[in-house]
C-alpha cells in the first residue's frame, strides 16, 4: 500500500527527465504506478467485500500521539479503483492528446501523477490530520494543473479561484477535525465512527465546519463557482480531477463520516438542502450554454449535488445507491470529457453552434459519446440506470424529507436528460443551416481510454450485481433496513421505474422546447457566482488599500507605538483579570552587586540614545546596550549565551554602519513636545509591563525546573555543554525551524536590495585599475610626496590594487592578513567543541562571518569576493540540506531527528566519538555563514556599486563640462 503511494511521488519527481528522453511516450511509463495500484486493489476486492479491512500505521511522533494511518475498506476500495483506474487511462490518453513540442509538458506530467498519488493517499487515510494533509496536497496540485496555461489570464484567474475557495473550505474543515478529535479523544477515523462523540454544540459546530470543507471541494452551492471556470485546464485534467477524483473527495468525506454523524441535527438539513439546490441550479444553467465542456461542467455540478444528497442522508439503502452512483458517475462523466478533447482536437472547436455532422465523420467517437451519455441520462441497460433506480427506490421508502428529496431528484433528472440530449445533438448531429464541420481522423490509441470507460458502464449495467457485495459492505455501516435493497438492473415494474420514465420524457420535452427554455433561463438568470466572486475580491482589494493607506503611514515610531500599545493592552488585561502575582516570590534586585552595576551602565547607554542627534552615535550606544546584556550573561554564568550575544551584536553594529553610509548623518525627524510627552509614557509603561510579566512568569513556576533533568540527560551521553546539546539534540526541532526562518528572512531582505543578479565576481583587470568605492570618495591629494613608484610594494590583500593609497591602512591590512585564517580555525574549533565547551554551529558561523567582514572592511567588495568566491546561497542551501538530511535520517529508526553516535579509535588521536548532532550543527554553521555573507554583499558590496556608479556619473559630468563650454565647479 505505502510502496505504491511512494512510487507515485518518486516517479512524478522523475517526470522531467522522462519527458525529455521519451516525449509524450513518457506518459506510458508514468501510468505504471496507478496501473499497479489498480491491480493491487482488485486483489483486495474479496477482502473488502467481506467487510474486512487492511490497516497500516506509522508512528511519526509517538510521544505526541501523531501517526500516519492508512486503511483499505469497502468505500476506500471503491475510491482507489476509481482514482487509480481512471488515472491510468487518463495518463494513457495524454500520450495522444499532447505532442512532443508541447510547452511545460514535464511539469504537467509530474503534477498529474503526483495528484493521483495524493488522491489515493487521501481516500486511504484513517487519520484526520493525515487526511487533511493529503486533502491540501490535492488542492495544490489541482491549482498547478488548472493554471497549466499560465500565460493566459483566464487560466491564472481560474486556478487562483479554485485555490482560494477550496483552501478556505479546507481551513474550516481542519478546525472541525481538531474539534472532533478532541471530543472523541482520538483522530483515527475508524475509531471515531465506531464510537462517535456525543452530539453537542461543539460537535455540531465541528460538523458544519467539516461540511464546509467537503462542499467546497465538491463544488456544491454556494461553492460551485470554481468548477466551471476550472475548465480552463487541459481536457485530461477535467476528465480526471473534475469527474473522477478531486471533486469526489468532498462526496467521499461526506460518505465516510455519515455513519457516525448523520444523526447530528445540523448534518441532514445542510447536505439535503444544498445538495438539492445544487442539482437543480447546475442542471438548469447547463441548458443555455454553448461550450460542450462548460455544459458538462455544470452537469457535473448538478450530479455532485445529487451525490452529496444521497451520501449524506444516512440511510442504508440510500448509501448503497450513493456508492453505485459514485461509480456510475465516474464511468460516464470521465469518457464524456475525454471525447470532448478528441472533438476539440479533430474539429478545432467546442462550440455546439458551429459543430455539425461530426458524428458522421467520426462514427466511433460518436458511438462512445452516445454510450456514455445514455448512462448519464439513466437509460437502460447501463450502469447509470441501475444506480438511478436504486436511488429512486430508496428515497421512495424513506421519511417525509426523503420523499421531498425524491421529487427534487426527479426534477433534476429531467434536467440531466435535457442537457444530455443537447450535448449529443450539439456535438455530433447535423444542424439545419450549419455546414458540416471539417475534422481529421483520430487514432485508436486516442479513443481507447474513453471507450474502455464507456464499455465498463455498459458491462456493469447488467452486471451491477457483481458490485453489490462490495458496495453493500459499505452501506451495512448504517442501521439495517427491514428489507435491504440489493443492486440489480431490473427490479420489475414499479414506482421507481415510472419515475425514471417520467424523468426521461420530461427531459425530452425540455430539449424539444430548448429555444424557449434558453430564453426563459436567460431572462430570469441571477448574477453569476463568478461575477459576485470578482466583485467581492475587488471590494476586498479596495478595502485593503484604504486600510493600508490609513495604517501604513511610513513612520517607524507610529508602528512601534501601535505594537507596544496593543501588547500593553493585552498583557494588562490578563494581569488585571488573573492577578497572577498572588503567592509569587518578591523580586530581588540582583544576585550579586556586579549585576546591578552592569545593568545600570546598560540602562545609561539606552537613555543616552535619546539625547544624541547623530545616527552613528545612536548605533554605538544601542550596541553598548547589547554588550551590556552579554556582560549580564557572563556574570550570571551563561558563557554560551554571552558568546552568542557578543557575536550577534558585533555583526549587527557592522550592518548598521554599512547602512548608514547611504543615510543622512543626523536624525531629520523633528519631534514636537506633545509627541515626546506621549512616547515617553508609552515606552515606560511597556517596559514596566514586560518586567512584571517576566517576573510573574518566573515566579509562577509550580513544577520543578527542567534544568536538572537536562543536565543529567546530557551527562548520561558523556557530554558537558547543556546549552549546545539542547539546541542540536533535545530541542533540535526548534533549531531547525529557526534556521529555516533565518534563511527565509535573509533571502527576503537581500532580495529587496538585489533587483538583478546576485553575482559579485572577482576583480577584473580593468576594474582593478579604475575607481572603486574605496578610491572615489575623496579628491586626489596634491603636493604629497609619492616616493619611489618603482620600489617593490608588499601586497597584503588579494584585491589591494583596488584601494586608493589615502584610504589604505597598512596596519589594518596586516592585522587582517595575520588573523583571518586563525579566526576561521577558531570558528571551526567553536563548532566542534560545543559538546563539552561553549560554542556551537551558530556562534561558529557568526565568527566565520566576522572573519569575512574584516576582509571586506580592509579591502572592499573585491576582497570579499576573493575571500568567499562561492555564492552565499550555496552555503545557506547546503546548511539547510545538512540539517534537514540529519532530521530525515532519523526516520531509519522511526523518529525524526533521532541521534546516533559513533565511537572509534585513531592511532595518534586516540578514542573519539562522532554523532549526527555534530552534522546537524555543521548545517547551522554553514547556514549562518551564508546569511552573514548574503547580508554583507547586499548592504556592503551592493552599496559600493551604487557609490561607484554615482561617482562615475559625476566624473563624466565634470569631464564633459569643459567640452560644452560650461564652468566646472
Amino acid at each position: 500500500m505505502t510502496a505504491l503511494l511512494v512510487c507515485h511521488f518518486v516517479l512524478a519527481a522523475c517526470a522531467r527527465p522522462l519527458v525529455r528522453w521519451l516525449g509524450t511516450r513518457a506518459f506510458l511509463v508514468l501510468a505504471l504506478p496507478p496501473a499497479a495500484t489498480t491491480c493491487w486493489a482488485f486483489t483486495q476486492w474479496d477482502m473488502a467485500a467481506s467487510g474486512a479491512s487492511v490497516s497500516w500505521s506509522w508512528a511519526w511522533m509517538p510521544d505526541y500521539g501523531v501517526s500516519v494511518d492508512m486503511r483499505l475498506d469497502a468505500l476506500a476500495e471503491l475510491m482507489v479503483l476509481l482514482a487509480a483506474g481512471v488515472g491510468t487511462l487518463v495518463l494513457l490518453y495524454c500520450a495522444s492528446y499532447f505532442s512532443d513540442d508541447t510547452p511545460r509538458l514535464a511539469g504537467f506530467a509530474g503534477n498529474l501523477l503526483a495528484f493521483a498519488g495524493a488522491m489515493l493517499a487521501l481516500v486511504l487515510s484513517d487519520d484526520l490530520i493525515s487526511l487533511y494533509v493529503f486533502w491540501e496536497l490535492t488542492t495544490v496540485f489541482s491549482y498547478l494543473l488548472i493554471g497549466y496555461n499560465s500565460e493566459q489570464r483566464h487560466s491564472r484567474r481560474s486556478a487562483l479561484q479554485a485555490l482560494t475557495v477550496t483552501t478556505l473550505g479546507g481551513l474550516a474543515m481542519l478546525i472541525g477535525f481538531l474539534i472532533v478529535g478532541q471530543e472523541a479523544g482520538t483522530y483515527r477515523i475508524s475509531e471515531i465512527l465506531a464510537d462517535p462523540p456525543q452530539a453537542g454544540p461543539a460537535v455540531e459546530a465541528a460538523v458544519l465546519l467539516i461540511l464546509c470543507g467537503a462542499l467546497s471541494k465538491s463544488a456544491v452551492w454556494p461553492f460551485s463557482l470554481w468548477l466551471p471556470n476550472a475548465m480552463a485546464a487541459p481536457t485530461p485534467v477535467s476528465a480526471y480531477l473534475h469527474a473522477a477524483a478531486m471533486v469526489k473527495a468532498g462526496v467521499y468525506l461526506v460518505a465516510r463520516l455519515a455513519p457516525g454523524f448523520a444523526d447530528v441535527p445540523a448534518w441532514r438539513p445542510v447536505v439535503m438542502v444544498l445538495g438539492a439546490a445544487t442539482m437543480l441550479l447546475g442542471g438548469w444553467r447547463a441548458l443555455r450554454l454553448n461550450d460542450l465542456k462548460i455544459v458538462l461542467a455544470y452537469g457535473t455540478v448538478s450530479q455532485l449535488g445529487f451525490l452529496t444528497l444521497l451520501a449524506g442522508i444516512g440511510n442504508r439503502d440510500i448509501a448503497l445507491a450513493a456508492a453505485a452512483m459514485i461509480l456510475g458517475h465516474a464511468l460516464f462523466k470521465a469518457p464524456l470529457f475525454l471525447v470532448i478533447g478528441i472533438v476539440d482536437h479533430a474539429a478545432g472547436t467546442r462550440d455546439l453552434r458551429r459543430l455539425s455532422g461530426v458524428g458522421r465523420a467520426l462514427p466511433h467517437v460518436c458511438a462512445v459519446a452516445v454510450l456514455a451519455a445514455a448512462s448519464m441520462a439513466a437509460l437502460p441497460p447501463l450502469l447509470g440506470f441501475a444506480a438511478k433506480e436504486a436511488a429512486f427506490e430508496a428515497l421512495l421508502h424513506g421519511d417525509a424529507a426523503d420523499r421531498w428529496a425524491l421529487g427534487i431528484a426527479v426534477a433534476g433528472s429531467m434536467l440531466t436528460v435535457a442537457y444530455t440530449i443537447r450535448f449529443v445533438w450539439g456535438g455530433f448531429l447535423r444542424k439545419p443551416g450549419v455546414p458540416d464541420t471539417p475534422v481529421h481522423r483520430v487514432g485508436p490509441a486516442f479513443l481507447a481510454p474513453p471507450a474502455a470507460l464507456a464499455l465498463c458502464g455498459l458491462v456493469l449495467g447488467p452486471g451491477v450485481g457483481w458490485t453489490d457485495r462490495l458496495l453493500s459492505a459499505y452501506a451495512d455501516a448504517f442501521p439495517a433496513s427491514h428489507h435491504p435493497y440489493h443492486l440489480a438492473l431490473w427490479h420489475g415494474w414499479g414506482t421507481a421505474l415510472l419515475l425514471s420514465a417520467v424523468a426521461v420524457l420530461g427531459g425530452a420535452v425540455l430539449f424539444a422546447g430548448r429555444d424557449r427554455v434558453t430564453r426563459l433561463s436567460r431572462r430570469i438568470a441571477w448574477p453569476t457566482a463568478d461575477s459576485v466572486f470578482g466583485h467581492v475580491l475587488l471590494g476586498l482589494e479596495r478595502l485593503s488599500l484604504q486600510v493600508t493607506g490609513f495604517v501604513q503611514r511610513g513612520s517607524l515610531s507610529v508602528y512601534l507605538a501601535t505594537t507596544l500599545l496593543v501588547m500593553l493592552a493585552g498583557q494588562l488585561a490578563v494581569l488585571v483579570a488573573d492577578r497572577p502575582w498572588h503567592g509569587a516570590r518578591a523580586p530581588q534586585l540582583w544576585d550579586v552587586p556586579l549585576q546591578g552595576a552592569v545593568a545600570a551602565l546598560t540602562c545609561a547607554a539606552a537613555l543616552l540614545c535619546l539625547t544624541v542627534r547623530r545616527r552613528m552615535k545612536a548605533v554605538v550606544l544601542a550596541g553598548l546596550t547589547g554588550y551590556g546584556t552579554a556582560l549580564l550573561f557572563v556574570v550570571q554564568g551563561a558563557p554560551d549565551l554571552a558568546l552568542t550575544q557578543f557575536c550577534v551584536e558585533t555583526v549587527s553594529m557592522i550592518v548598521f554602519v554599512l547602512v548608514l553610509r547611504r543615510m543622512p548623518v543626523h536624525f531629520q525627524e523633528s519631534v514636537s513636545s506633545w509627541r515626546r510627552a506621549v512616547r515617553i509614557p508609552v515606552a515606560l509603561a511597556a517596559a514596566a509591563t514586560l518586567g512584571v510579566v517576566v517576573w510573574v512568569a518566573g515566579a509562577a513556576r509550580t513544577a520543578p525546573a527542567a534544568g536538572a533533568a537536562m543536565v543529567e540527560e546530557t551527562a548520561h551521553h558523556g557530554l558537558k555543554d547543556v546549552v549546545a546539546t539542547i539546541l542540536v539534540d533535545l530541542r533540535a526541532w526548534d533549531t531547525m525551524g529557526e534556521s529555516a526562518v533565518l534563511a527565509a528572512a535573509a533571502i527576503g531582505v537581500t532580495s529587496l536590495i538585489y533587483l538583478h543578479r546576485r553575482a559579485e565576481g572577482t576583480a577584473a583587470p580593468s576594474e582593478t585599475r579604475g575607481h572603486t568605492a574605496w578610491s572615489v570618495t575623496a579628491a586626489p591629494l596634491n603636493g604629497v610626496p609619492r616616493g619611489d613608484e618603482g620600489a617593490p610594494e608588499r601586497g597584503w590583500l588579494a584585491a589591494g590594487a583596488t584601494l586608493a593609497p589615502e584610504h589604505r591602512s597598512v596596519v589594518f591590512e596586516v592585522v587582517v592578513r595575520l588573523l583571518f585564517h586563525p579566526v576561521l580555525v577558531l570558528s571551526v574549533y567553536l563548532l566542534f567543541c560545543a559538546e563539552n565547551m561553549p560554542g556551537g554551529g551558530f556562534v561558529g558561523g557568526l565568527v566565520a562571518g566576522l572573519a569575512m567582514i574584516t576582509r571586506y572592511l580592509a579591502g572592499g567588495r573585491f576582497e570579499l569576493a576573493e575571500a568567499a568566491p562561492l555564492q552565499p546561497g550555496l552555503f545557506t542551501g547546503l546548511g539547510l540540506f545538512l540539517s534537514t538530511g540529519v532530521a530525515l535520517l532519523g526516520l531509519l529508526d522511526g523518529t525524526v531527528l533521532h541521534a546516533w553516535t559513533y565511537h572509534g579509535h585513531l592511532p595518534l588521536i586516540g578514542d573519539y566519538e562522532f554523532g549526527t548532532p555534530v552534522i546537524f550543527d555543521c548545517g547551522v554553521y554553514l547556514l549562518v555563514l551564508g546569511v552573514v555573507l548574503d547580508i554583507v554583499r547586499a548592504l556592503g558590496a551592493k552599496i559600493d556599486r551604487q557609490i561607484e556608479r554615482a561617482a562615475a556619473e559625476k566624473a563624466a559630468a565634470r569631464d564633459a563640462g569643459p567640452e560644452t563650454g560650461e564652468a566646472t565647479p
